[in-house]
């Protein structure tokens, strides 16, 4: 997503939660658009970081045009509801729904002040249809409650020319997360009926449009990139 923005000729403040190194080698990555990019430190779990990295966004670049939130917790053991911890539940919660309520709180003002904004959350999919997913139950009730966040703000906010909408990728895993079309044409094993699987270049694209100037006539929606893949049924 960083590249996608940066070669649209966006300003970007790219966020990062424990490893700082990782996130500034994104500097010498893309020494072109040194003047562009800014790094921040995030932490979903920590609203005070949640301010300071926007405060810092708006202090380096003077606006906030675009909110892509494409960050927070997730358990990777699966599980059932049952066997859940009261912490696990509160972190999943807290890092994906809360989290988010505090993000618009702090970019709302200038996007109104600005009288233009474009908000990008992530979900999963069926996330639109409030789907079971069996094993991410925690996950998916903070996501699925997200979504109808989302869909409210679309609404109030459309008078201040901010949209605000939700993409739900399918089965982007491992290497394929930072991977581009290019490279998955090439991987023929795969489950994705389209025939290849689904990459990071994928889902930026998507999270792109909606945040084009002209994309104003979508919002309040979600639209899924998963391949025709069904994602959540199958470990049933």
């Amino acid at each position: 997503m960083t590249e996608h923005f940066l070669n649209k000729g966006y300003s970007v403040t790219a966020t990062y939660r424990h490893d700082q190194a990782k996130a500034e080698e994104l500097l010498e990555e893309f020494p072109e658009h040194k003047h562009q990019l800014h790094i921040e430190h995030l932490d979903t779990m920590n609203v005070s970081t949640i301010n300071q990295a926007i405060d810092g966004a708006y202090k380096r670049f003077g606006r906030i045009d675009c909110l892509i939130s494409n960050a927070g917790p997730y358990i990777f053991e699966r599980k059932k509801l049952f066997d859940y911890t009261e912490q696990e539940w509160h972190e999943m919660v807290r890092g994906n729904l809360d989290a988010s309520f505090y993000l618009l709180k702090k970019c709302l003002p200038i996007m109104r002040s600005q009288q233009y904004g474009r908000i990008v959350f992530l979900g999963f999919q069926g996330v639109d249809h409030s789907s079971g997913w069996i094993y991410r139950s925690a996950f998916a009730s903070a996501k699925v409650g997200l979504a109808s966040l989302m869909k409210t703000v679309a609404l109030e906010e459309a008078e201040n020319k901010i949209t605000a909408n939700m993409v739900a990728p399918g089965k982007v895993i491992d290497e394929m997360k930072e991977a581009n079309i290019v490279s998955s044409k090439k991987i023929t094993t795969t489950e994705t009926p389209i025939g290849r699987p689904g990459t990071g270049e994928d889902i930026a694209r998507v999270v792109g449009y909606l945040s084009d100037e002209d994309s104003d006539m979508i919002t309040g929606s979600v639209v899924e990139v998963t391949g025709g893949l069904d994602v959540i049924h199958r470990h049933l």
